[in-house]
């Protein structure tokens, strides 16, 4: 079966507490269980994976803690994303890019050219590009690009540190309480909800839960507008635990629309390209660590209206 390959290698740093692992072959046979050894067998054979300095791995190669391995990324298929992604703002450090649903940020599973990173790579001929944070590929939005590998981590601090200020935005049918106050004018908007709670990994990994403890999690939530059975919600996460945002609407009885994992886990299938997460990362405001601009950039919003007059491409929650 031919495959496609990725345009741009991934790497590996060989880790230094690993000991019993005399080859890297047999590393990354253990390290990569979910893919079969012969793969990595015959990609070693064909020659696609390398050192840093390109010099070619061999079945027999020794382990050497701390180098690097480089290898591409193969999938036998893969469906092109039917949406473009668009530049933003883009100077001498930093690209803003708004990256449509179903694209994935870099590389991952079934996409190794089908993403944001490789696309916009191949729009700019910057082959240095690299993301500064993480976007679920089911949500669309803001990504925060560094043009410069050496100053990636400055922009990645502005997130772990929390020196950024981001807003979403979401689409969720209301409760029907909210609903009820809603149609007896009882009901003053902007509403809000401060939600905090402990969020830990659930079964299947691939998703998130909510667990007793001590909260880890935070995000601010408001509700802007309402029409029919649907609300426009505004969320501001304080943390950014995976999934937070799905999970805090969901725990309000309010799972988003066309949400997949929450609050049930849908069967596998192929991307239902009219039925988007109502999911936007729409708002990021910083001061840049490197040049001192101060950004304010916002993309466009989210349509209730379309959601009230498409309700045949919704996912009904079960």
């Amino acid at each position: 079966m031919s495959q496609v390959r990725a345009t741009h290698a991934s790497h590996i740093v060989l880790p230094e507490n690993v000991t019993d692992k005399p080859t890297v072959f047999s590393f990354l046979i253990s390290h990569f269980q979910q893919i079969d050894a012969t793969v990595w067998q015959q990609r070693i054979v064909d020659g696609k994976v390398h050192w840093r300095d390109g010099s070619l791995i061999t079945l027999d190669c020794v382990f050497v803690p701390r180098e690097r391995v480089y290898y591409y990324r193969e999938v036998a298929v893969e469906k092109k994303v039917p949406f473009t992604e668009k530049i933003i703002y883009e100077d001498d450090n930093i690209i803003v890019a708004y990256k449509p649903h179903f694209l994935a940020v870099s590389p991952s599973g079934q996409f190794v050219n089908e993403c944001l990173v490789n696309r916009l790579r191949i729009k700019t001929g910057i082959e240095t590009l690299v993301t500064a944070h993480r976007l679920d590929r089911a949500t669309a939005g803001l990504m925060l690009l560094s043009k410069h590998p050496e100053q990636r981590h400055l922009y990645h601090d502005l997130f772990k540190h929390g020196n950024i200020t981001k807003h979403y935005q979401a689409i969720a049918r209301l409760t029907p309480e909210l609903k009820r106050l809603h149609d007896e004018d009882k009901l003053p908007l902007p509403y809000c909800w401060t939600v905090k709670n402990k969020i830990v990994k659930g079964n299947p990994t691939f998703t998130m839960q909510i667990s007793d403890g001590e909260a880890n999690s935070h995000s601010t939530i408001e509700l802007n507008e309402v029409k029919g059975e649907f609300g426009l919600f505004k969320l501001s996460p304080i943390t950014g635990k995976t999934h937070q945002l799905r999970l805090h609407m969901d725990s309000l009885g309010m799972p988003l629309i066309n949400d997949r994992l929450y609050p049930t886990l849908l069967e596998r299938c192929d991307d239902n390209f009219k039925q988007p997460l109502q999911l936007l990362a729409q708002h990021l405001q910083f001061t840049d660590p490197v040049s001192g601009i101060e950004h304010n950039i916002t993309a466009e919003a989210l349509s209730i209206d379309e959601i009230v007059d498409k309700r045949i491409d919704m996912i009904e929650a079960v």
